[in-house]
Order: C-alpha cells, then structure tokens, then sequence
C-alpha cells in the first residue's frame, strides 16, 4: 500500500516516531501539508491519514486509488462523510485516547482560576514573599471547590470522567445529557435542560459534539443564566461558543471567568474577542497532547490501518 499521513507533526512532534508504519507499505509522512499540497501529495496514495487537512468531495474525486481515510482524532469533521460512501472509501477515527487528558486539563484551568498558583509561585520569584509584613498573603482570592456545583454538557467519556474528578472534590454534579439514567454515574443528578445547568451551576464545562444543535451554545441567552461568580470551562470545540458574547459577559464581569483550550479559529490568525482579557485564560488546543494520550493514538491509527488491510476495519466511522 501507499500510505501518505498529511500531519504528522501534532501527533509526533519530536518524542515519538512513525517507525512501526514502515512495514505496511510504502509511507510518507509529511509534518504539515497545506490546502494546495492536499492532492498532489495523496496522488496514487491507497490510504492517508489526516489530523486537521481538510478531505472534501472535490479531493476526492481527484485520488481516484483511495480506499482509506485514518482520521488521528475522534471527531471526523475534517472528512466529508458523504463523499467518503459515494467512493466506497473506509473512514476510521481514533475513540476515547485523550479521555484521561482532556478530564485532566478541565481541572488543570479549573484550579489555576481558583487557587492561581503559577501566580503566586511568581509573585515569591519576584521577592515579594521576602519583603511581606505578613507570614501570609495572597495575590488572588482563594476559592475551596468542595460544596460547589460543577454542570457538565455531554456525558460522554470525557464527561463521565470530569464527573468523577468533581464528585472527588467534594462537588455537587449536575449534568445534561441523552443517556438513560441507568447510564448516569451515582451521584450525578440529570438536567431537565441546559439552561438548568447554566442557572444552577459554579462551573459549567462542556463535553459535547458540535452539530448546527450546539453551535453557538454559550450565547447571551445563556451566559445570562450563569452566577455573577460562575466560570466557563470548554475542551470541546470552539464553536460552541459565540466568542462575542462570552468576551462581553467577561468584560462586564457578569461571569467571574472563562478557561479555553480551544476557540473557533485556530490558530486565531484573525485574532479572537477573548485574547488579552485579565479573566480569560486560553491554552492553544493541548489538552490532547498528553505524551500517554498521543501514544494511545498512534497505536490505535496503527492498528486501524492494519486491521483494513486484513480486510477487518475497525473504528469505523459510520453516517
């Protein structure tokens, strides 16, 4: 087989390789490959594997040999699906790799807005501490998690697991979500809605796919819901936040604060509403990229590819 992997540097940067690929077939591995390139690159290839290059119809029906598409990530949205069953072309994703990771990184934000210790571990660096009239002193107001409520929107993997981490911490869940209640972990208790969730929750981190349903999702309407004090917390997609409106709510301090590891635009070349505000912290979509969970991953692309090859696919992304 050829085999071509459009981006293989987000999943391998440095500290991992693609050594094991080479007895599939003939493999190149690009680290980056932009929009033009997308063709002429996968021209002949009876398999690529994409990250973020976009597979639309009009690739397509210019790689007339290809059988396979290995998306390295869960969602598959890079992939018109549509096009991919008219060719009769096998698309596979990689479930549930970053679950550990992703619940991780909610708490990793989480306690950085409530506890700030980078920025009191700064503050003693810069000799603060050394020059205190006091044996104590903080620089931000400390806030206990215990007691509090944590809201989750969709309880999926990452969901379920945020939900552990916050019952761990003495936190009362709520969560909205399509499971029937024998799927929903002991403790947790159901929204009747979303806007139950935003009303009545501390924390509110979202976990849900992003469908023309939840686009936008954070909105005015429901930013409004929120608690004077409450904090926005989202590892999912970008768009499900209206950007505009979570930067005024920030702005105006009508909710405390906002952590993002992804935005609608990324990288934000166009800038982005949220960038440069006090209580706005963003990370640049690396809750993924865990060393263990990119492991996972390229173990799991692996055996996706050889288990098409056995004429077994698996992973198979359905629509």
């Amino acid at each position: 087989m050829k085999i071509v992997i459009y981006d293989g540097y987000t999943s391998s940067p440095a500290d991992l390789n693609w050594d094991d690929w080479n007895g599939l077939g003939d493999v190149t591995v690009y680290d980056r490959t932009a929009p033009d390139e997308t063709v002429e690159r996968g021209r002949d290839a009876d398999a690529v594997l994409t990250n973020k290059v976009e597979l639309t119809s009009a690739i397509m029906d210019q790689l007339p040999q290809l059988k396979y598409i290995g998306v390295l990530a869960t969602g598959y949205n890079v992939v018109d699906m549509e096009a991919a069953t008219r060719h009769g072309i096998v698309v596979t994703n990689i479930p549930a790799y970053s679950t550990m990771s992703v619940s991780q990184m909610v708490f990793a934000h989480l306690l950085n807005i409530v506890n700030n210790v980078g920025g009191h571990a700064m503050s003693v660096r810069a000799g603060e501490w050394t020059v205190a009239s006091d044996f104590s002193y903080t620089v931000s107001q400390q806030y206990e998690l215990a007691g509090k409520t944590f809201g989750i929107v969709g309880l999926g993997n990452i969901g379920m697991r945020t939900a552990r981490i916050a019952m761990a911490f003495g936190m009362n869940v709520i969560a909205y979500t399509s499971k029937h209640a024998d799927a929903i972990p002991e403790g947790v208790v159901r929204a009747d809605s979303i806007d139950d969730v935003f009303r009545s929750s501390d924390v509110v981190t979202l976990h849900c796919p992003l469908t023309e349903s939840t686009a936008d999702m954070v909105c005015e309407r429901t930013l409004a819901l929120m608690k004077p004090t409450g904090i926005l917390i989202n590892t999912g997609r970008g768009g499900l936040v209206d950007e505009d409106a979570l930067a005024a709510a920030l702005r105006e301090h009508r909710i405390m604060a906002a952590a993002l590891d992804v935005l609608k635009e990324e990288p934000p070349c166009h800038g982005s509403p949220l960038i440069g505000l006090d209580n706005c912290y963003i990370t640049p979509h690396i809750a993924w990229t865990t060393i263990e969970a990119r492991k996972r991953l390229m173990q799991v692309a692996l055996d996706n590819v050889r288990a098409f090859i056995a004429g077994k696919p698996r992973n198979r992304v359905w629509e």
